[in-house]
């Protein structure tokens, strides 16, 4: 399997794209509105009628195309039957609080995972950006930045193999401090080329595309925030795992790179 149509898995990927286009009229409508409701969840994190509004859009789609796949998504959940070995997981706007005020860093991600086999499909469609990314399992990653028409550009990671020539990410927040890493990363990232905080998606999107070499995420995060950036850095030939170093996108934290400086930045993490 290979090539920017998904191989064997070309169906699942022309559903999630028919998925993301889906949840980009809804999210697109409602950026910048003045009318867009916000509320506040459990945790205090935003959510507004868009989040929701592309949930639906995403669940109503699936449920006509893949009935026998179930779901989750952050704002409903679980759907669809629970011994399926098949499963959507859906971020309907990560990075709702820039959203919410008007920053144009957010996105749909979309993901789909076998129960044995693993993460098989990826979707991540940033429109305020104009920009989206996409990959299947062994199909490698590509992204349609940078193409005047929208074709597929293959994503490659970086090679770049020192601190002190590297471009890092570091959205270091109170969790990696209670880990007990958070002044330990920021001294570290201190001796890159450049560092800087990206944050939520993007960072691991700019990881596999290469213009990134280190992204270390937030502490909080849930599967459905990393799930498909997984897929993406992991198919671009780079690297994502949890604090521990351990290849996952269950959470709470996320560390991807180009691969040269993973071991590195998760010596720092462990001190």
């Amino acid at each position: 399997m290979s090539g920017a149509d998904g191989g064997s898995f070309a169906e699942e990927l022309a559903l999630a794209i028919e998925v993301a286009d889906r949840c980009d009229k809804v999210t697109l409508a409602g950026f910048g509105s003045a009318s867009l409701r916000i509320d506040h969840k459990a945790d205090r994190s935003e959510v507004t009628e868009a989040d929701r509004g592309a949930e639906r859009a995403a669940l109503e789609l699936l449920r006509s195309n893949r009935p026998d796949h179930a779901v989750l998504g952050e704002e409903f959940g679980t759907d669809g039957p629970a011994d399926s070995p098949w499963r959507w997981i859906i971020d309907p706007i990560d990075g709702t609080s820039g959203f919410a005020r008007g920053i144009p860093i957010w996105a749909t991600l979309i993901a789909l995972e076998h129960a044995d086999d693993g993460l098989a499909v990826a979707v991540v469609s940033a429109p305020a950006l104009g920009r989206r990314w996409w990959a299947t399992r062994g199909g490698g990653a590509f992204t349609s930045a940078f193409t005047s028409d929208g074709s597929a550009r293959a994503c490659q990671v970086s090679t770049i193999d020192t601190l002190a020539e590297a471009q890092v990410s570091l959205a270091v927040n109170q969790g990696w401090h209670d880990l007990g890493a958070g002044l330990r990363l920021e001294e570290w990232a201190l001796g890159a080329r450049r560092s800087r905080n990206v944050g939520d998606f993007w960072q691991h999107c700019l990881v596999a595309e290469g213009a990134i070499d280190v992204a270390v995420d937030a502490v909080g995060l849930a599967i459905y925030d990393v799930a498909a950036p997984r897929l993406i850095v992991e198919e671009a030939g780079g690297m994502f795992t949890d604090h521990t170093g351990a290849p996952s996108h269950a959470g709470p934290t996320a560390v991807s790179s180009n691969g040269t400086l993973h071991r590195e930045v998760l010596n720092v993490i462990s001190g």
